[in-house]
């Protein structure tokens, strides 16, 4: 079901209001410095949209982990630094949320600036989705926007709770650019994608993917397996995997899914092992039938870039979610890159190239390769379980759009 964008809004509905706007700056901080701007330069658009047409905006977000205690290495206050670099709009940041100093910041507002609030979750009641909490927060906007897709698949107070209140109230509670962009890549992969369509599920365990590998198999053509989850396959498949990390109660269900699946999925055939996954350790290229006792897989070997490069090229909509290697160490980062590549050439070639978020993404951008494809999504959990078909609570919140007769 689509939701409400800001497109959708009538003209001038932005003008001298105040909008609630949920941004997702759950960002690398280092030093009282942000390390990787991703995330707050994926919301620039909806901001900048929201300023122009004379709204002054009141941002939300979390960072981290605090666990409800006020800790100043989750501040948002290097995250408001960063933010006033990059935008063209006045930029204040607040240490509170409902307090008094929270509470006049936000009356003090004027068309056209920004306050970002303190991090939401040094209060308990963010996760908890308060009512009370929602409804204070409410109070601070005419209208809900909500850009953060990668907290989407949580209840929180900010994610769904203050829009819920709103709505109620009879405000609007619509989908800032990135969702609306996350959305249609996504959904388009799954309901209408182009063909043929290929996916690429790597990362460490079938267990995390398994709702993702039901829901993909029957619309894909090609199922790509890497990663370390494709040890257990191979081990389904009667091979060796010396001392390869295998989740030995999914054998039973890689064994099932080999059989269901058919030449739609595609293992790798040759493997990169090693003693242990740390810098320098010797390495050898071995055939997936030939896994020695005592050694391990770390990463897709080159004959299987070949298979997987020469499938993808081939492909018109292509969705990856999880390296097939173990990319943080150098030795095992060449099928993960090289794939990368072969994306970012079937993206030039006119394919839909969508990457997860998570790891995926962070090795796409390591690689200086983000750019060059269709959509990198900012959701790590969010767009998993959007491809598992769950409903995301952020995202369901939000008004329905008119559907045309």
């Amino acid at each position: 079901m689509r939701k409400q964008t800001l497109d959708d809004l009538a003209p001038g509905t932005l003008k001298g209001k105040r909008v609630f706007v949920r941004v997702d700056y759950n960002v690398p901080v280092e030093n009282g410095r942000v390390t990787d701007d991703t995330r707050i330069r994926a919301s620039l658009p909806t901001l900048k949209h929201l300023v122009e047409n004379g709204a002054a905006l009141v941002l939300a977000s979390h960072l981290g982990r605090p666990k409800a205690k006020w800790k100043p290495e989750f501040s948002l206050a290097p995250v408001a630094d960063r933010l006033r670099e990059l935008i063209d709009a006045p930029v204040s940041f607040v240490p509170d949320i409902l307090g008094e100093q929270a509470q006049a910041a936000v009356a003090a507002l004027k068309p056209g600036e920004i306050l970002l609030l303190e991090n939401v979750r040094f209060q308990a009641e963010e996760e908890a989705n308060d009512p009370a909490f929602s409804a204070a927060l409410a109070r601070y906007g005419d209208l809900y926007v909500d850009d953060a897709f990668g907290t989407a698949h949580r209840a929180h107070a900010t994610t769904e709770g203050v829009a819920r209140v709103m709505k109620e109230a009879g405000k609007p509670a619509v989908a800032g650019y990135l969702i609306e962009k996350e959305l249609r890549f996504l959904g388009q992969a799954l309901s209408d994608p182009q063909r043929p369509f290929a996916a690429i599920l790597g990362g460490a365990k079938i267990s995390g993917k398994i709702d993702v590998i039901e829901k993909l198999l029957p619309q894909v053509d090609h199922l790509l397996i890497g990663g370390a989850m494709a040890n257990t396959f191979f081990k389904a498949m009667g091979l060796e995997t010396g001392k390869s990390l295998v989740e030995d109660d999914k054998i039973e269900m890689a064994r099932g899914l080999l059989a269901r699946a058919g030449t739609k999925l595609v293992l790798p055939v040759d493997c990169i092992v090693a003693a242990e996954a740390t810098a320098g350790v010797a390495t050898q290229v071995v055939e997936r039938a030939a896994i020695p006792s005592d050694l391990a897989v770390y990463d897709v070997g080159p004959k299987s870039v070949a298979v997987f490069a020469d499938i993808l090229r081939g492909s018109r909509t292509i969705l990856w979610n999880g390296p097939v290697g173990m990319f943080e160490v150098a030795a095992f980062a060449s099928g993960t890159r090289s794939l990368a590549d072969a994306l970012a050439e079937a993206a030039a070639g006119g394919a839909v190239a969508v990457v997860g978020g998570g790891d995926t993404a962070a090795a796409v951008e390591e690689a200086g390769l983000a750019g060059r494809m269709t959509h990198v999504s900012t959701g790590g959990g969010a767009s998993l379980e959007f491809l598992e078909g769950r409903v995301l609570p952020g995202v369901d919140v939000l008004d329905d759009a008119e559907v045309a007769a």
